[in-house]
């Protein structure tokens, strides 16, 4: 099968005739083996009993439906479990993204190499107080990662299949999808600037809980990729930093008191600001060690991908 493609929705009974119309014109016309994959997550509306009715009308569409609303990564996830495409493209089910991408995403992944590709949408056409919040989290996220993207959170992406089947999505972190495949060793990311239509039917769902949801996604994402199997070169690093500033002030006022005969040493600032670098410090190698001990006793501990084997 050339490609899979994945579409999470809520609530979009409007849209969807209309998107599964245009996704099978371009599939027809380009000649590609391929499948639908809608993921209904917990629709409150039609939405399901049209896909019912899609899927009947055309074997190539699929669907999975949630008994409630678990969020898009989980939607993601389930559908990357299901595809069977060389290439795998999720897309928005609000018309927003365009079908028509199709093609150049297919020849981007199978013709010149890239195991990811992630839409650009430079022109937009979404409110301010959703495209000033955006350009925030790319910005953060293209600091803390290195991935030099316009824009990670573009549902309109074109992966190798490989990379679908290793990666775990989760919570919010379909936001930095690039930066878990990044992490699994996927690395020739690529961009395309793609095509933002207006919103046709429906509401947006974005939010302000999605905006800080997004920031501590990220500094999730960035601690497991650098910290996740060895915590204690962080925990361990600042713990002993934090504890020998500590320790040095209390050395310092110890040969205040003794060597210089200054009394009252512990009515001084200092004296607190020494015993608390001290207990912070020995907490923080504490967590390391523990840490460090979870990971190493964990079930995951010797996971890694492994891209090619030779046997004989």
């Amino acid at each position: 099968m050339d490609i899979s493609v994945v579409i999470p929705l809520f609530s979009e009974e409007e849209s969807i005739p209309e998107l599964s119309q245009w996704i099978v014109k371009v599939m027809d016309v380009n000649k590609f083996s391929y499948e639908v994959i809608f993921v209904d997550d917990g629709s409150r509306d039609n939405s399901w009993n049209i896909i019912e009715q899609l899927s009947k009308e055309n074997n190539n569409i699929k669907g999975i439906k949630f008994r409630r609303n678990y969020g898009k990564s989980a939607a993601l996830n389930c559908g990357f479990q299901e595809a069977q495409g060389d290439v795998v493209i999720t897309m928005d089910s609000d018309l927003q993204d365009s079908p028509d991408e199709i093609p150049e995403l297919f020849k981007m992944i199978k013709e010149q190499g890239f195991q990811l590709v992630s839409g650009w949408k430079k022109k937009r056409y979404d409110p301010i107080t959703k495209t000033i919040p955006t350009k925030l989290f790319n910005a953060a996220a293209r600091k803390a990662s290195g991935i030099k993207l316009h824009d990670f959170n573009c549902g309109l992406k074109a992966y190798r299949k490989d990379v679908v089947k290793t990666i775990e999505v989760y919570g919010e972190m379909h936001r930095y999808i690039p930066v878990i495949a990044k992490w699994a060793g996927f690395t020739k990311i690529g961009e395309k600037v793609v095509l933002h239509q207006k919103r046709k039917y429906g509401k947006s769902k974005f939010g302000l809980s999605r905006f800080i949801n997004g920031f501590l996604d990220l500094m999730t994402i960035s601690f497991m990729g650098k910290f996740g199997k060895r915590p204690m070169h962080l925990f361990g690093l600042w713990g002993t930093f934090l504890f020998l500033i500590g320790f040095g002030i209390a050395a310092y006022l110890a040969y205040a008191k003794i060597a210089l005969a200054t009394y009252k040493m512990t009515e001084r600032p200092l004296f607190y600001l020494g015993m608390l670098c001290m207990l912070i410090g020995s907490q923080m190698f504490l967590t390391g060690f523990l840490a460090e001990m979870i990971s190493r006793n964990s079930t995951e501990r010797n996971h890694y991908v492994i891209e090619k084997k030779i046997t004989n």
